[in-house]
Order: C-alpha cells, then structure tokens, then sequence
C-alpha cells in the first residue's frame, strides 16, 4: 500500500485509484472487485473461514470495551481496539471443539487475556511495584485487589508534573453470546505522591454471586496534579495504566 507525500493530502476516490487517511498517514491504494469473488469462489474459502473468526474476535472485544468503558475513559492508547482485537483472535484460535470457522471466544481460552495492558503507553508494571494482591471468588462474585501499606515515592513511577494518584479496579462479568455485562468499579482517595507510608486497603467489586460466564479484574493507576487546591487529571489521562490482572473462565 502506497504513502501519500506532498503538502496537498487527499481523501476520497480518483478513478481507480483511493486516497484516506489512517493513524499511519495518508494512504492510497487501487481498487479491486475481488470482494465479490470471496464472497462466492470457492478458492476464497479459508478467507471466508478467517473473516469469520476475526469477525467473532472484533464483536467479542466490543462487548468486553463496553463492559469497561468507565475505566477506559482514562486509560487507553490509540490502536488500544486493534490490539485487543489480535489478542481476542487467540482466543478464538484456541477454540478446540469448534470447526474451522466457526471458532469462538466461548469455547477458546479466554485467559489468553489476563495480563493485557489497555494503554501501552503507560504498562501498569513500569509505573508502580506495589506488590498488590488480585482474588476473584466466584462463589460470592466479589473480585477483589488487596493492597499493602507502601510508600508513595518508593513504590510509585510518577510522571513529571504529578503531585497525586489513584488507585483504580473494576470487575467484570460478560455474556459474550447475549452481549451484556455486570460491572462494578472502585477505588481509593486521591493520594499524595510523598514519603508517607499509606494503609492498607482493599478494592472490592461485586457481580453476581455464583456466575457462569468469564470474570475479569481490572486494576490501574490515575495520575493527578494538584493546582490551587483542585485536582486535574494529568496531561488528560496519556500516563494512567489499566491491566487485566486476573482472569476467570466458566
């Protein structure tokens, strides 16, 4: 696929020819009618297969973003949707029970996403070490992050400019195949980032009790600074982190 350079950046069709622009610049690419031909052409079959699948993935991953959108508001990168995708797309693939295109986040391992970064621009492992505790008990549906006393400048990788953060965690219950969810969200106060120990604390989110669809516990870290007494999220949110820490399959 071909670049556009030059001051003047189309967008739109000329001829045979299409010119639009992405998070990678303006583009331009010719235009083809082989779309037809997947649609039916029996040598297009394991394309069919693999849209297919990347189609489950991409909806899948639609459901678990609308779940979350709360704690996502402050915490995610641009190709944050992309990346998850290709994550979702493992999951699928790990599907051992269906055919070949028919393959489904249900049925594949959805603890391949455990682990998953929201913003990778800010990795929740890099900015802070607390050594934090996540539980998930599906008996009482509660998915809990315990947290130790700490010291704030010890333990916190704080950005230039922050004078303060939050912790932040979510819990998560998702019916993929009816698209809803059960999400419950907590955090702490608004913390001064200094050299006094803080107390231990215990996020706690509730679903229902006894689920039988996938649980997910979230837990991130809010960046402030404080200004005549007001807090302000820092530089918008581009250096808070949002980790799936713990994942529950049925």
């Amino acid at each position: 696929m071909a670049k556009q350079r030059g001051i003047i950046k189309i967008e739109g069709s000329l001829g045979d020819i299409t010119f639009f622009k992405t998070q990678d610049g303006y583009l331009v690419k010719e235009k083809s009618d082989i779309g037809g031909r997947i649609a039916t052409d029996k040598a297009f079959q394991r394309t069919r297969e693999n849209n297919a699948e990347f189609g489950r993935a991409g909806k899948a991953g639609k459901v678990l973003r609308t779940a979350i959108k709360s704690l996502l508001l402050n915490a995610k990168d641009g190709r944050m949707t992309s990346r998850l995708t290709k994550e979702m797309m493992k999951v699928v693939k790990a599907d051992a029970t269906s055919d070949r295109g028919l393959r489904n986040v249900i049925d594949g391992e959805i603890g391949f996403l455990q682990g998953f970064d929201f913003n990778i621009n800010a990795v929740l492992s890099t900015s802070m070490s607390v050594a934090y505790v996540p539980q998930i008990d599906r008996v009482t549906g509660l998915l809990d992050v315990s947290l130790p006393a700490f010291i704030p400048a010890n333990e916190i990788i704080a950005p230039d400019g922050a004078t303060h953060f939050k912790m932040v965690s979510g819990g998560s219950e998702v019916d993929f195949e009816n698209e809803t969810a059960v999400t419950s969200t907590s955090e702490t106060a608004i913390l001064p980032w200094n050299n006094i120990p803080t107390v231990p604390a215990t996020l706690s989110n509730a679903v229902t009790a006894k689920s039988i669809h996938p649980l997910f516990l979230l837990f991130g870290i809010q960046f402030y600074q404080s200004v005549n007494g007001k807090f302000y999220p820092l530089n918008n949110g581009a250096f808070n982190a949002l980790k799936l820490v713990l994942v529950s399959a049925v």
